[in-house]
Parts: C-alpha cells; structure tokens; sequence
C-alpha cells in the first residue's frame, strides 16, 4: 500500500462502498480520513468501526454545503471526489439528481481544492466509452455515446463533463488533478440497491430466489476487487507524475453476466433458478446496453506497476462469505 502517513484526505462520498474500505486502508498506513456523505447512497453501517478512530471525522452533509466543504478541505492534503449519483437503477429513475450532483458538485469540490491547493483524485466511470466498439478501452480512445432522449447517457456525459471541468483547471489553475475511470469495482459492504449485479445475484442466490439476468445474459463485464482499486487510487494519489492525465482502473478477466451468475449459484450452493428479465421491464423502454466492457490498464501499469491481484473466483468467495455473515 502507497504511504499515506502523516498525511490528511478527504473523501467525499466517504460512508459509501469503496469510500469505507478506502478510509480504512488510509487509517492504517498511519493516514488521517475526513469524510463527508449525505447518506443518500451511503451507509454509517459502513463506518461504524471507524467513527471512533482519533484520525478520522465524519460529516453528514452534501458536497454542495459549501460551508463544511470548505472546513474541511482547509485541512486536507489530498481530496479523493468519489461522492456521484451512481448505480445504473438510480441513474434511470432520477436522471435530474444524477447530472446535478455530478457536474455540480465536482465543481464545489474543484473550487473548494483549489483554495487549499490540495491534490484532487476525481473518481470517474466506464460508462463514458458509451458504445465503444474498440476494445480494450484505452484513455485517449474516442467516445461514442447515445441519443439525448436515453437518460443512461446523461449519467455518462455529466461524468465526462467531470473529467473535463477536472483537466481545465489542472491546465488552466494548475491544480493536481487525476482523474480516474472506474470498471465494476465489486467486494464485501456493495450494496444492490441500484442495480449492482454481483450483490444483487449474491443475495438472491443465498435465499434461494432466483437470480435475474437482465437482457440475455451474454453482455460481457470485467470485475475488480475493492482493495486492489484501493491500492492504484493511493498509488494515482502519491505519484508525482500522475496528475493531468485520465487512468482506467479495472480487471481485465471478462466474464458474461449469464456465466457470472452460474458461479455465484454454484459459490453459495443454491437451489435459485435462473430467469431472464427484459431491460425494459428491469430498467425503462428503449434502454441501451453495452455489449461489452473491458479496460486497457497499459497506462496505469507504465506508472505504477499496477494491476490487479485477486481473482473473480476469489472475490466471490469473499462477498458469499460476508454476506451469510
């Protein structure tokens, strides 16, 4: 893990699901975590074992309270931006919330790192390669995205406004910038909620229920383990080199999500069968999927040596476990 010792972050979106398990491995390393959430995604289930670490603060509020915002990013070293509207559910059902909180509120966090001159690690997302057919997807390949009337690509486009706004003012202020792509980051604490697959089949499969597939299951999608996306956002984050340019984090074992629900039936021993539901029925009319999604980590691996440690099979282990827990 990167040193983070001595050093003060702040992690917006902080009770959520890779902010929890990233507050955790920067307590560790001797780091000090300030963490701000409204819970509206986010859980204190999440950090309960933190709330009472002397190195850690926690503040319940959106990043557009520019008040606690700016309190503090006053004491911070390094911000990670991970609070965004996310999860392909929540994205269909509350397209307005989705792009306001996006483009918004990164612009209060760039304002707020700017004025204390702290580096900026600002989480982006697969989903702006849209309908990509080059693969794998590398950082400087072009976008190609859908027609305005489909609300899954405005999710898309306010995070690629994100990376936008994040690189003018690394060009233009000189702020240290590093915007990062994120491919299905899976592990124990996910929640389902909004349409996350392997928490989703994980869960049914432990009932006993079935396991629904949207679409005909054949869509094919790479899945990586939080800590090793943990160890690359720490690694982006002490880089000297890193900043100003945009770096996929991901794996690159591809699995359809048909074969990735056999697994997880064959992890938890279940009885579930498996059916079949419609994207129209699951998500809206007329919504649009990706084929496929695999990420180039050629970039990230040149600076770092990164890539990821662990396994689909072992990961699925893992979250199995936690969740009969």
């Amino acid at each position: 893990m990167p040193a983070t010792h001595g050093r003060t972050f702040l992690i917006t979106g902080g009770a959520g699901f890779i902010g929890s398990h990233l507050g955790e491995a920067i307590l560790a390393d001797g780091g000090r975590v300030l963490a701000i959430d409204d819970l509206s995604t986010g859980s204190l289930d999440n950090i309960s074992s933190l709330l009472d670490h002397p190195d850690f603060r926690f503040a319940r509020a959106s990043i557009t309270d520019q008040v606690v915002l700016e309190r503090m990013a006053s004491e911070a070293d390094v911000v990670i931006h991970l609070a965004a509207a996310v999860g392909v559910q929540l994205i269909v059902e509350h397209p307005v919330q989705t792009i306001e909180t996006n483009v918004m509120g990164t612009e209060e966090v760039l304002r707020a790192a700017l004025r204390y001159d702290c580096r900026v690690l600002l989480a982006s997302t697969s989903e702006v390669y849209g309908k990509g057919s080059k693969f794998p997807f590398a950082e400087e390949d072009d976008v190609l995205l859908g027609a305005t009337s489909r609300s899954r690509w405005g999710y898309a486009a306010s995070k690629m406004v994100d990376e936008f706004l994040g690189l003018a003012y690394w060009r233009e202020y000189g702020l240290e910038v590093i915007p990062f792509r994120l491919f299905n980051t899976i592990g124990p604490r996910q929640t389902g909620r909004y349409g996350m697959v392997v928490p989703r089949f994980v869960r049914q499969a432990l009932a006993d229920e079935p396991i629904t597939v949207f679409g005909d299951g054949s869509q094919r999608r790479c899945f990586c383990d939080v800590r090793d996306v943990i160890s690359a956002i720490l690694g982006l984050a002490e880089h000297p080199d890193s900043p100003g340019r945009v770096y996929n984090i991901g794996a690159t074992e591809e699995v359809s999500i048909l074969d990735l629900a056999e697994r997880v039936k064959t992890k938890a021993g279940s009885s579930s069968s498996i059916e079949f539901v419609s994207y129209d029925e699951a998500y809206a009319p007329g919504f649009e999927d990706m084929q496929r999604r695999v990420p180039s980590i050629d970039r990230i691996n040149a600076l770092l040596g990164w890539e990821p440690t662990r396994s689909l099979d072992e990961i699925l282990d893992d979250i199995v476990a936690w969740e009969r827990e």
